[in-house]
Order: C-alpha cells, then sequence, then structure tokens
C-alpha cells in the first residue's frame, strides 16, 4: 500500500482526513479578488457568508486536513462506497480494457454531494449558524444540503434554477420531505431575482441567476450562511474522500487506472475522483490520461475564457480565476441540470491551464445513448449529469479497441438517475433534443467579463 494511502485511511477502510491538491500544484492559484477594489480578498470578506473553518479550508494549502469525527460517523452511512468493475459492459464493448467506476449513487441523496453537505453543515452548526441558503440545479446538491440539514437542525432555503424546478419534480418533493424550502429561480423573493424577471418575463433560469439569490439572501440575516455545492476548493476538498477510496479499491485488485474519466459542472466529483491520483501522480507516481467531460450546450472548459469571472449572475461575488462563459451566460434547457454553470471550479480550470487534463463536450443525445447502453448491461440507471462520464468512459474503452490496448480506465458514476425518469422517458419517445446555445449570446457575455488588471 502506498504512503499516502496509508495515510489517509483508518481501519473502517474510509478516509480519515481530505486531500488538498493545492499542497502539490506546481504553479500556485490565481487570488480571488474584491469585486470592489480588484484586489486580493481575505477571511474577512467571506465572513458574511462562510463560517471561518470553512474559509481556512478554502484558503489552506495543507495537504491533508482531517475529518471530524461526527462528519465520519454520518459518513459510515455509506461510505466507503462501492467500487465495481463492469465487466458485462466490457464484454458488450468487445474492449481488451477493463473498466471501474465508483458509485456514489448508494448515499441518502442518491449522489456525491452529501460528502460536502454534511461537513459544512457541521461547520456552520457549530459556529452557531441557524439558517443556510444554497442553489441548486438538477437538485441533486438541493437534497443533499437539506438532509444535512435535517440532521444538524439548520433551517434550509434551496433557490432551485426554474427549468430544473419544472423537469424534477420529483426533487422538489425530497427536498420538502428532509424539510427545506425549495423556491423556483428567478424568483420575485429577491431583487436579484426580480431584476432578471423584469429584463426575461419567461427566464428558464440559471445557476449563476440561482447563486445571486441564495447570497442576497444569506447577507440579509446575521444567523444565516450561504452553502454552495460546487466550484470552490473547500468543496472539492471534501470530494476527495471518492479518490482516496478508489485508490485503495483499486490497490487490493492489484490495478491502477491509466485513464480517469469525470463528468464536469462546476467541478465537485471530477475533483473527487480525480485530485487523489492527480496529486500522486505530481509528487512521483504514474502519468495518468484524466478527461473531464461537460455538455456541448454549456462547455465553460472546451469553449470558454479562462478569465476571472463573477460566479453569479448579480455580480454579488468575488471575482476568480476560471474558465467560463461569462456569467451572463444562460444555458439552454438540456436535462443535465447539474452541468448547466457558466463557469468550472478554479482549481480544475487551473490545471487544464498547466496541460494536467482534457476536456471534451458530448450532445444530449449522445450521453443519454451511452446511459442507456450502460443501464442494460451494469443494472444502474445513471444520472443525466453522469451519463457525461458513462460516454466519456465508452469513447475510451472503444479506442484500447481500436488500438488493442488493455488500459485500466476509472469514473465515478456520482449519482443515480431515479428522479430523472422524465428525462428518459422523453429520450424513449423521440421528444430529448440536442439544444444548441445561441453563439451570439454567448460572445455578448464573453464581452461583458469584468476588466481586470491582475490579469
Amino acid at each position: 500500500m502506498t504512503e499516502s494511502v496509508k495515510y489517509v485511511l483508518s481501519e473502517d477502510r474510509m478516509p480519515r482526513s481530505w486531500y488538498n491538491l493545492a499542497a502539490d500544484l506546481p504553479k500556485a492559484l490565481p487570488p480571488v479578488l474584491h469585486p470592489g477594489t480588484g484586489q486580493p480578498i481575505g477571511p474577512a470578506d467571506l465572513a458574511p457568508l462562510f463560517p471561518m473553518e470553512i474559509i481556512k479550508q478554502e484558503v489552506s494549502t495543507e495537504r491533508y486536513i482531517d475529518i471530524p469525527e461526527p462528519v465520519r460517523d454520518i459518513y459510515r452511512q455509506w461510505r466507503p462506497t462501492p467500487l465495481y468493475r463492469a465487466r458485462r459492459w466490457e464484454k458488450a464493448l468487445g474492449t481488451p480494457a477493463k473498466i471501474y467506476y465508483k458509485y456514489e449513487g448508494v448515499s441518502p441523496a442518491g449522489s456525491h454531494k452529501p460528502n460536502t453537505s454534511v461537513a459544512q453543515a457541521f461547520y456552520n452548526k457549530a459556529e452557531g449558524v441557524k439558517r443556510l441558503t444554497t442553489e441548486t440545479g438538477a437538485g441533486q446538491w438541493g437534497s443533499s444540503l437539506a438532509f444535512a440539514g435535517a440532521l444538524f437542525g439548520l433551517e434550509i432555503e434551496v433557490f432551485m434554477v426554474k427549468v430544473s424546478f419544472q423537469q424534477k419534480p420529483y426533487r422538489r418533493a425530497l427536498m420538502e420531505t428532509y424539510g427545506a424550502r425549495c423556491v423556483a429561480s428567478p424568483s420575485e423573493e429577491t431583487a436579484s431575482g426580480r431584476a432578471v424577471l423584469k429584463e426575461h418575463p419567461n427566464s428558464t433560469g440559471s445557476l449563476g441567476i440561482a447563486i445571486s439569490e441564495a447570497v442576497e439572501v444569506a447577507a440579509q440575516r446575521d444567523d444565516t450562511k450561504y452553502s454552495l455545492g460546487s466550484v470552490l476548493n473547500h468543496v472539492l476538498l471534501h470530494q476527495t474522500v471518492v479518490g482516496q477510496e478508489a485508490m485503495l479499491q483499486l490497490e487490493e485488485a492489484g490495478d491502477y487506472p491509466d485513464v480517469i474519466v469525470g463528468c464536469t459542472g462546476g467541478g465537485s466529483n471530477f475533483g473527487g475522483i480525480t485530485f487523489p491520483f492527480l496529486g500522486a501522480q505530481l509528487r512521483g507516481g504514474k502519468k495518468l490520461r484524466i478527461v473531464a467531460t461537460e455538455p456541448s450546450a454549456c462547455p465553460s472548459l472546451t469553449k470558454g475564457r479562462y478569465a476571472y469571472d463573477f460566479g453569479d449572475t448579480g455580480h454579488l461575488t468575488p471575482l476568480v480565476k476560471m474558465h467560463t462563459l461569462g456569467s451572463a451566460f444562460v444555458p439552454p434547457g438540456f436535462h443535465a441540470g447539474g452541468l448547466r454553470y457558466h463557469g468550472m471550479s478554479p482549481l480544475v480550470s487551473h490545471i487544464k491551464e498547466l496541460g494536467l487534463i482534457e476536456a471534451r463536450s458530448y450532445d444530449q443525445l449522445d450521453v443519454f445513448e451511452a446511459g442507456v447502453q450502460f443501464a442494460r448491461v451494469e443494472g444502474i440507471l445513471p444520472a443525466p449529469e453522469a451519463n457525461h462520464a458513462v460516454k466519456g468512459a465508452l469513447d475510451e474503452a472503444l479506442r484500447c479497441k481500436r488500438e488493442g490496448k488493455a488500459e485500466t480506465i476509472l469514473f465515478n458514476l456520482c449519482g443515480h438517475g431515479h428522479f430523472d425518469m422524465q428525462a428518459y422517458m422523453d429520450y424513449f419517445s423521440g421528444k430529448l433534443k440536442d439544444i444548441p446555445y445561441d453563439e451570439r449570446d454567448l460572445q455578448r457575455s464573453l464581452d461583458a467579463l469584468p476588466k481586470v488588471a491582475a490579469e
């Protein structure tokens, strides 16, 4: 067993620390900037939104950060999650490759998101916070924070992107079952929501708009903080339990990946599966190919500009350097709602710029075709977001077949699709379409990027 795996795993085969990629980066991340002054922000600038322990994690460069025992106690309900070898899929594809997938759909909320929602709820509760606001796309994050809020006795308010609010009523019902309040965004409840509706009365919403609404509400009460399900460093940090477990499980199987595939929207599940392996590579370990897959209708990594931008549409958040389509960009209403974000995690964007990962985009119909094929041989129905990773793994397996290479492929099946059946029904009935973004809208959004002297 490698030294790093020995360090982070305990007797119950579950990580006892989160892994922080910032400790091993060959070049430090660009600073986060204050939107008013253009200068690097400090902890006090983030204090209205996040508890201090989360802020410390956001800026930390320590390699390992201990997971609090109360958080590990909750993790034990579903962690370690299973790592499967997709033998039937390998056979169906006729590939010499070995395909493994880490299955995060076994959590109570059905995705990887509770890995960070539980941690964030714990730290907020410890600092006396009574209420959390957040946004959600497909609803996986919203239901996960609602689950964590129920465990820690926190009031949860979720602004859900309107198109997903309409497409995914069962995700809303799950949030409400856990005790959260779910609001379609843009809404009339905030100044930022009303501003969008005034200009675009029929707006389908976006994660950028929903973030603005959640941040605005959080800033209005001293007992309220904001909670984010992706993008920021501390969120990706919490998700590294996924990759650390996969390292141990593969070692026990006598294997190690040649290629890792993860779907990307904001970057949380991608970072969770890939960062521990990438860190090992940066410390002198085996060199990997790491492939990020995203929707072609919201292609921040493949078509976005690497620039400073706001994380939200209403420009209430600090400026971060990331691959972005512009904070004004509103993607079309495709079904992978968790990937409908205009920007990419600064960490994921940074390693893309350093040439440490690849990126490719896929159309909606192609990823659903791959997901259905996977379900028919492996029996697990992926969420629409996870279908992008399935499609990426499929392409890598077929490449191995063409090249006659017996490589090992690992991907993160980050959640099940049990609450997304309308999307599959639309696919089978022929109603699901590939929805391109408007090139003119994208260009206008990119033209409106903030001018930052640091660039």
